[in-house]
């Protein structure tokens, strides 16, 4: 029987690709090289022989139960799941009324994406005389055209075709910028600097743009040298990011995040199909080869409030330690037999307390956290998206990755997202104290000085800010680190070695974007969170005419209820007030007038500044501002919030002063 090893979820011949590639020189001049043009992929190729090696050291039967591979309409099926539109098929499926609310919010590109997949659901459902009751697409969205057509003036979309014209010219400036010749030497390249527009759909912008170009767009190709330097505008309404929303927002931010890149996907003709994860039997402890949830559950039993696996965040804080400028750092591979015994006493004594860290040499570290992120039982990017995330270097320009990379880290499950980028963690003030002896032995530089856990994505930008010693630029990082990413798809493909280098080549840009760009990647876009205000809006009004038909029914004073239901927080503010409350503080409660210039930090400064006693030494970062009620469910606010603006988009909102929950 031919042997075989585990990489992931996934399975390799021991003759595999791995080995066939690197019988090849690193890499063919002659070979397409869109992303890469002036980069070796040597590091790429050299990663992937030490990985190699590190699986003949360590190799471990797993048992993979081989599942039936879904059809079309099985992948469309559980797309509608998991868009939040499961009522409208199957047994369960009820009166279309009852998605009418969240259809009645998407854009025009998003609701084709939708409109698509009903289709594709109802013909194979037909086919296999299934008696669901399918509702026909056209009833599904006749209500929302009707509603458009109807309506007294198009506002709406007039404010969504101004603020696309307002981005218009930046973006067609991007896109050729991106695509300028790349060799150039840095000092001569200014990076130019691009806004991305959050506040109109990207697969709006996409189409707009396909429509409006009279010009083929040109591939995106360029190292760091030549990458425009995207930014944020400010939104004066406030920047939300992943974390700052109520889980029961959060929940329609995933679902519009997955049919708004669907979308993306269908107007740039990119194919995009989750893959169903491939069922394994894993160990239910330990610390490598286990689920991240698994492992975060046992972790929680040791520190409370763990976001990120323990060990994981020992190994970064080990490599630290051996100092930020060792040449070569993630490069240089520990020595194979030693990373293994290493990982069988670590599986011994880790949670004892009892390990020697002092022994565990930097650049063993290092593979150790390589060996762990590989050896997930479902890869960190997720066995749904990881063909999603792949499939990004397909896109034509580099703004538009990066928005797809947006939509589909928000539609990451938290416990990955948070090991990849984790960028708050509440305040020691507010843990229990005093912290247990194990918590003491975990606790090893887990909080930042800012305070940010340090997750993957930190750590890599960490390596990078010390190029200059390191000889660790973001593309030999990004190269490094994109096989342990996505090696398990890249390895599992038999094809051309054309194919495998681009392949090699588009992971590696993927990585590249992750950290040039991580904090513009872990925002969400301000037209996601505007449609969960219309949703919640509409929700609203639906609640209110149940609750009058029933009171009617009851035969009480509607009179009454309709005067009970008017703001009463606001019936003893003036206009132009805002009451702002802050239970856990001395001062509960302040009236403050709005003005122009009036920002969420200049309302927590003045809390702040009137605490006394241990209150007195709460920091910025410790308490913030929130926005609850109204057209959203609750919502923390930035620094740089312009309050008066906030309150014009959402005046029937509370503003509450308190700490992040664990």
């Amino acid at each position: 029987m031919e042997s075989s090893r585990r990489y992931g979820q996934y399975t390799m011949n021991q003759e595999s690709t791995t080995t066939r590639v690197m019988e090849k020189p690193p890499f063919d001049r002659s070979i397409s090289q869109d992303s890469l043009d002036e980069l070796s992929m040597e590091d790429y190729w050299i990663e992937l022989e030490n990985i190699k090696k590190s699986s003949e050291n360590r190799q471990e039967d797993q048992e993979v139960v081989v599942v039936k591979e879904p059809d079309e309409g099985e992948l469309e099926e559980e797309w509608l799941k998991e868009a939040g539109l499961s009522n409208l098929f199957g047994e369960s499926a009820g009166d279309p009324q009852e998605s009418m609310v969240f259809l009645s919010t998407l854009t025009r590109t998003q609701a084709a994406a939708v409109q698509k997949r009903v289709e594709t659901v109802s013909q194979t459902l037909r086919k296999k005389n299934k008696q669901y009751q399918i509702p026909d697409v056209r009833d599904i969205f006749a209500q929302q055209r009707e509603s458009k057509e109807t309506a007294p003036d198009d506002t709406e979309s007039q404010s969504l075709r101004t603020n696309e014209n307002k981005y218009q010219g930046r973006d067609e400036q991007a896109s050729n910028l991106v695509g300028e010749e790349q060799l150039i030497p840095p000092e001569e390249t200014p990076a130019p600097e691009t806004d991305i527009n959050l506040e109109v759909s990207f697969a709006e912008q996409a189409l707009n743009q396909k429509e409006g170009s009279k010009e083929k767009i040109q591939k995106s190709k360029g190292d760091d040298a030549t990458l425009p330097s995207f930014r944020l505008p400010k939104d004066k309404t406030g920047t939300t990011r992943i974390g700052d929303l109520a889980p029961q927002d959060m929940k329609k931010v995933c679902h519009l995040a997955l049919i708004e890149l669907t979308a993306l996907y269908d107007v740039l003709g990119i194919e995009l199909k989750q893959q169903k994860a491939v069922k394994i039997k894993t160990r239910d402890s330990g610390l490598f080869c286990i689920p991240l949830t698994v492992l975060l559950e046992q972790d929680q039993r040791k520190v409370l409030g763990t976001r990120i696996p323990l060990i994981f965040q020992k190994l970064i804080s080990r490599i630290e330690e051996g100092g930020l400028e060792t040449e070569g750092l993630l490069r240089i591979p520990g020595a194979a037999i030693r990373i293994k015994n290493l990982c069988q006493e670590l599986e011994a004594k880790f949670y004892e307390g009892t390990f020697n860290w002092e022994s565990v040499k930097q650049h063993d570290a290092a593979s150790l956290l390589k060996l762990f992120i590989r050896e997930l039982p479902q890869p960190l990017l997720s066995v749904e998206y990881l063909k999603a995330f792949q499939a990004v270097q397909n896109l034509p320009t580099k703004k538009q990755q990066l928005q797809a990379l947006n939509l589909l880290v928000i539609l990451l499950p938290d416990a990955n997202r948070d090991t990849l980028k984790f960028s708050y963690v509440p305040s020691l003030l507010h843990s229990p104290a005093p912290r247990s002896l194990v918590e003491a032995n975990f606790h090893l530089r887990e909080r930042q000085p800012n305070g940010e856990v340090l997750a993957l994505l930190e750590f890599l930008q960490r390596v990078i800010d010390n190029k200059e010693k390191n000889k660790m630029t973001v593309m030999n990082v990004a190269m490094v680190m994109a096989p342990n990413l996505f090696m398990c798809h890249a390895l599992g493909l038999k094809s051309s070695e054309q194919r495998e280098f681009v392949m090699a080549a588009g992971t590696a840009n993927t990585m590249h974007l992750l950290i040039k760009y991580q904090k513009l990647l872990w925002t969400i876009p301000k037209f996601i969170v505007n449609q969960v205000r219309k949703q919640n809006t509409e929700n609203h009004k639906k609640d209110k005419r149940a609750m009058k038909k029933l009171l009617k029914k009851m035969a009480y004073d509607r009179d009454k209820y309709e005067k009970q239901d008017k703001s009463t927080n606001d019936a003893d503010v003036p206009q132009g007030v805002i009451r702002v409350q802050a239970p856990h503080l001395s001062k509960v409660s302040m009236a403050i007038q709005l003005t122009e210039e009036l920002k969420a930090s200049d309302v927590l400064a003045r809390f702040l500044s009137q605490e006394s006693g241990v209150a007195q030494t709460l920091k910025k970062g410790e308490v913030f501002l929130y926005e609850i009620g109204g057209n959203i469910g609750e919502r923390c606010l930035d620094d740089d919030t312009y309050m008066k603006d906030l309150y014009q988009l959402n005046p029937n909102a509370e503003w509450v002063i308190k700490s992040k929950p664990l």
